[in-house]
């Protein structure tokens, strides 16, 4: 929807938004002294002017000096109002500002939200994240016909002002923010920011699997550890035999580009006090899921290049780590990549694994291989970091699409103290997860007739919760941890709210917001 969205005071805001609510008179949210008053009141009567949550109405004051549009966006009705209400509003007016390509505009929404008590820092912050959210865009791999298309039909490198073919033509507007309140602006400031960490994993998420290989994922995270400080390390090849990650050998055998395990490490520069050990962030990242030798079929292909959303979202929260959260714990990210394809080389349903912590795994769907990946990462987290606590990302089973939509993720978690931080993140940052059971029973059902455990129980009872047994079998006893299985939540199937249609980030936040708790 926008270029680019920046803060600033304006003099002369291009347009004023205001914010009220269902079936409430409007003079109570007038700014003192606003000429253009008996506008907005009139705009209040109209239809749109209900006051339901997103509706939008409009003014056009033509005096000098003051603003040439006046937007009331609706809350819903107050008994109902909850803070994060603010997200869907405000993404209404900025799709509308976009549309009308508006350059500046003070939020004016802090009288309504003082009525009903509401925090207008966290306020701030879901409006910044609405705007943030809605300057990305899903365009990266538009070529000439898109450097062509600007409205002229213009055919030539010159016509087109310049646009080299393969480069998308942008003509997003831009606008400048500013805010009535300081807290607002704080807000305001704190969800733009995170927004870039969000869109930062959105966009690495929406990269072709022939652009975004393994090393192309490795690659991305050594800039981002210079960038912003953080340690980096990367095993390959005979490196990941010797350190017996046989998941990744194994998974990633089949493909031409070789698969990796990327280690990142945010390390704070004084540690809070009781807090030396790290947390680790744990992602699922293939970047292409062919199924292998279980060969996926008809169009269960397409959108596979989303199958490392959950190392994109570890990224994107190592983005916010080091930029904006800062917190006094150590944070490692471990990133499990590898290319799931077919070959002479791939593994076999049949084969049995070894894995560094002993449990021997017999593989009976080469399709269920992002655990074994993972495995790998829960493994070397319990004996290389000794972690306070794990959380772990994953498009792992269509069966917790199937249980929960798209509108929960599901959370397997068993320690009473991280599953309560996480919920909390969860409701700040909007982001909605569902605890799921984890039981003996699901163990039991992970069991194998010729090794320990199998990857993949053909009874489909259960499937999500497979998952997470599968996975517990690789966690040391005593360490915290939590499996977040995103494949119901990752993308935004329709362009609605905050979102245009695909990848949406989702982890970066609640992660965010988790580790901001340090």
């Amino acid at each position: 929807m926008f270029h680019a969205v920046s803060t600033g005071p304006i003099t002369n805001p291009a347009v004023v938004v205001l914010a009220h609510f269902k079936g409430e008179d409007v003079s109570a949210i007038l700014p003192k002294r606003a000429t253009w008053a008996s506008l907005v009141v009139a705009a209040s009567k109209r239809a749109e002017g209900s006051g339901d949550l997103g509706t939008i109405a409009e003014a056009f004051p033509t005096g000098a000096g003051e603003p040439g549009r006046v937007v009331l966006v609706g809350l819903g009705k107050r008994e109902q109002f909850k803070p994060e209400a603010v997200r869907s509003a405000m993404a209404a007016v900025a799709r509308r500002l976009s549309a009308v390509k508006e350059p500046s505009a003070l939020l004016s929404i802090t009288p309504a939200l003082q009525a009903v008590g509401a925090s207008i820092e966290y306020a701030g912050r879901c409006a910044g994240e609405a705007f943030g959210l809605l300057s990305w865009s899903n365009n990266a791999s538009k070529g000439a016909l898109a450097a062509n298309s600007n409205g002229k039909g213009d055919k030539d490198d010159k016509k087109s002002n310049g646009k080299k073919p393969g480069k998308s033509h942008d003509d997003r507007p831009s606008i400048t923010l500013d805010a009535d309140k300081k807290a607002f602006s704080k807000g305001l400031e704190f969800g733009l920011a995170i927004s870039k960490s969000v869109n930062f994993a959105r966009s690495l998420s929406e990269t072709p699997p022939n652009i975004a290989t393994p090393d192309y994922i490795a690659e991305t995270a050594r800039v981002l550890a210079k960038e912003f400080g953080l340690k980096f390390s990367v095993l390959r090849g005979k490196d990941l035999e010797k350190e017996r990650l046989v998941g990744h050998v194994n998974v990633g055998k089949a493909s031409e580009n070789q698969p990796c395990f990327i280690r990142l490490e945010y390390t704070p520069d004084k540690p809070a006090k009781g807090k030396n050990k790290p947390a680790v962030l744990i992602g699922k990242t293939i970047t292409y899921d062919t199924g292998g030798l279980s060969l996926k079929v008809n169009n269960g292909m397409v959108g596979m290049k989303r199958d490392k959303d959950g190392g994109c979202a570890v990224l994107g929260a190592m983005h916010a780590i080091a930029t904006i959260v800062k917190p006094g714990r150590p944070v490692v990210a471990l990133l499990c990549c590898a290319e799931n394809c077919i070959s002479d080389e791939a593994y076999r349903p049949d084969d049995v694994l070894t894995y560094r912590n002993g449990i021997t795994v017999e593989v009976t769907n080469t399709d269920a291989e992002g655990r074994l990946v993972l495995a790998d990462g829960f493994c070397w987290a319990c004996d290389k970091e000794d972690p306070a606590f794990i959380v772990e990302l994953s498009t792992l089973t269509g069966g917790v699409v199937t249980a929960l939509g798209s509108t929960f993720c599901g959370m397997f978690c068993e320690d009473e103290k991280l599953r309560g931080r996480i919920e909390a993140a969860s409701a700040v940052s909007g982001e909605r997860v569902w605890l799921l059971p984890q039981h003996q029973e699901y163990r039991d059902m992970m069991k194998s007739p010729v090794a320990d455990i199998l990857n993949s129980n053909p009874n489909r009872k259960a499937h999500s919760g497979q998952g997470a047994a599968f996975l517990s079998y690789f966690v040391a006893e005593g360490t915290p941890w939590c499996h977040l299985d995103i494949a119901g939540v990752h993308v935004a199937e329709s362009d609605a709210g905050m979102f245009v249609k695909g990848s949406n980030g989702w982890g970066v936040r609640i992660l965010t917001d988790l580790l901001g708790q340090e």
